[in-house]
Parts: structure tokens; C-alpha cells; sequence
């Protein structure tokens, strides 16, 4: 994996579709913890959707298209660029790999595009900057408020972790990143075996039926591994985890991004902002644990 330089403190900022609606929270609380981490990110001008579930199934142009455009804005930018929604990431990350394994097939691009592409764009998810560019060390010495003796479950899902060409996960199986994350933070990440496994989100509006199938099964593996919270870092997995469960409301496991959990651990402002847009509200559990 290609490092950059300690000094780098700024990077673009791809936030996608959903960090500017139903995964709000994901944006807010990573902006605040980047902040206190001395890491600007800098929202590209003009981004445009990458297509996430639909483009690539109903036209593979778009499908290509639409996040090679985002791709060339970064190029122009100059910067790495930093994608928090796994599917940007995938989408992103897949057109890229896509154009450079078939120049000639993608040769209209950039006529479309009004631009070149050089293919120079450097694309990471948050985990990547926090552990492989800040370091767990740095993220230690802003811990406030240690999340001793939470107990919770790290989830990926499937669009962090596949295809291995694209991943920056250890392990397309068993990725320790996030929990390493959450042992940095005082919490304690249980063992369990779900956490890369499909959620259902491209099938969430289409089929509702099977989507929550999938997610109650998610939730309760994780209830099973003794977890108060599931941590996750994809707004469609969140989104699911927390509206596809059954079962009464009081019984329902909250949904945390990494994000929220750090900047609770940080002893940031304004978390409460944050626990009020979930489904499930995360409050009684941090209390729970005398967290807020």
C-alpha cells in the first residue's frame, strides 16, 4: 500500500450521496475527528453521484462514467482523495481499475469528460488514513473519555473487503483493522463471524423481505457475541442495521459509525446531535457504560 508523506495533513474529500442525507451523522462526526486529528478534508467542487447500486446494472457507461468523472476532479485537485461510503469507495476504486485494464474500451471517457485521465488518482477509505497514515499511537493521545468496557462488534461489510483487488483490509475474511481501532479507544471488540457479510443493501428498496432477513441474522450473531453496539463504516449497512431490525424497539442493538465512536471517546462536541439521528437511539446503552 503506497504511503504518503507524514506531512500531509490535507486530502479531497469524496463524501458521496449519502453523507449529505440519511448518513449525516457519518459526516458530521468524521469531519470533527479528522479536525481534532489536525487532517483537513477538503470537499471536491462539483462532485457528482457514482452511480452506487443502480448505474452499473442498468447502463455499464454510467457505470463507469459516473465515478470516472469524480476520479478525473481528483486528479485535478492534486490530492489523495478520501471516500467514507464503502460503495463510493468500491465504485470508485472498480471504474479505475476498469479504465486501466481496457484503455481503448474506455477511450470515449475523455472526450466525454472534457479532461484526460492519467489513472494517477489516489483513492482511500478513512480506515486507511487513520491506521496506515495517522497511526493508532496518534489517535491514542487524543483519547478523552476511554470507552472502557464497551462491548461491541466491528462490521465492514462486503464492499470494503471485495473484491481483494481493490481492498485495503489484511483480510478479505477476517480484517482486524476496526477492532484494533476500537481496542485504541478503551472498548472491547468481541470475536464473531459475520463481519463481512452481505447486508443486503442494493436489494433494500426492491426487496425489503429478504434484506431483512439478512440484517436480523447480522444483528443477531452479534447479540449472540455479548456486543451493546454494532461499529460499522458504510452508510448503507448502518441505514439497514438499524431499520431492518424486529423485535421491540427497547431490544434493538444501535448502529454506531467508527467515527462516532471516536469523537465519543475524543469528548468532542456535539455528539448528542449525532445520537439523535439514529433509528436506534444509542443513548441508553451509553449510559449503560456511563459514556454521556
Amino acid at each position: 500500500m503506497m504511503k504518503v508523506k507524514d506531512s500531509q495533513t490535507t486530502f479531497a474529500y469524496y463524501p458521496g450521496c449519502s453523507l449529505h442525507a440519511t448518513g449525516k451523522e457519518y459526516n458530521v462526526s468524521l469531519l470533527a475527528v479528522m479536525t481534532a486529528l489536525g487532517v483537513e478534508l477538503r470537499e471536491l467542487d462539483g462532485w457528482n453521484c457514482c452511480g452506487a447500486s443502480s448505474a452499473h446494472s442498468l447502463n455499464p457507461c454510467l457505470g463507469v462514467g459516473l465515478p470516472a468523472r469524480n476520479l478525473a476532479l481528483v486528479e485535478q485537485s492534486g490530492l489523495e482523495a478520501i471516500a467514507p461510503c464503502a460503495a463510493c469507495f468500491n465504485h470508485l476504486k472498480m471504474a479505475q481499475q476498469e479504465i486501466a485494464s481496457q484503455p481503448q474500451k474506455f477511450a470515449w471517457l475523455e472526450e466525454a469528460l472534457g479532461t484526460t485521465l492519467s489513472g494517477t488518482a489516489v483513492i482511500r477509505s478513512p480506515i486507511s488514513l487513520l491506521l496506515d497514515i495517522i497511526g493508532l499511537e496518534r489517535i491514542a493521545g487524543q483519547v478523552k473519555r476511554p470507552l472502557e468496557g464497551l462491548p461491541v462488534v466491528t462490521y465492514y461489510g462486503c464492499l470494503l473487503a471485495r473484491p481483494r483487488s481493490i481492498s485495503e483490509l489484511s483480510d478479505t475474511e477476517h480484517p482486524h483493522e476496526l477492532d484494533d481501532l476500537m481496542q485504541t479507544l478503551g472498548a472491547e471488540p468481541r470475536k464473531w463471524s459475520y463481519a463481512v457479510d452481505c447486508c443486503g443493501g442494493a436489494l433494500s428498496i426492491a426487496r425489503t423481505d429478504i434484506v431483512q432477513r439478512m440484517t436480523q441474522t447480522i444483528v443477531d450473531a452479534a447479540r449472540e457475541a455479548g456486543a451493546a453496539l454494532i461499529i460499522t463504516a458504510c452508510p448503507l449497512c448502518q441505514m439497514n442495521l438499524e431499520m431492518r431490525q424486529t423485535g421491540r424497539t427497547a431490544e434493538r442493538l444501535p448502529a454506531l459509525y467508527f467515527s462516532e465512536a471516536m469523537g465519543l471517546a475524543f469528548d468532542l462536541p456535539g455528539t448528542n446531535r449525532w445520537w439523535r439521528k439514529h433509528l436506534v437511539d444509542p443513548r441508553p446503552v451509553l449510559r449503560q457504560w456511563e459514556l454521556v
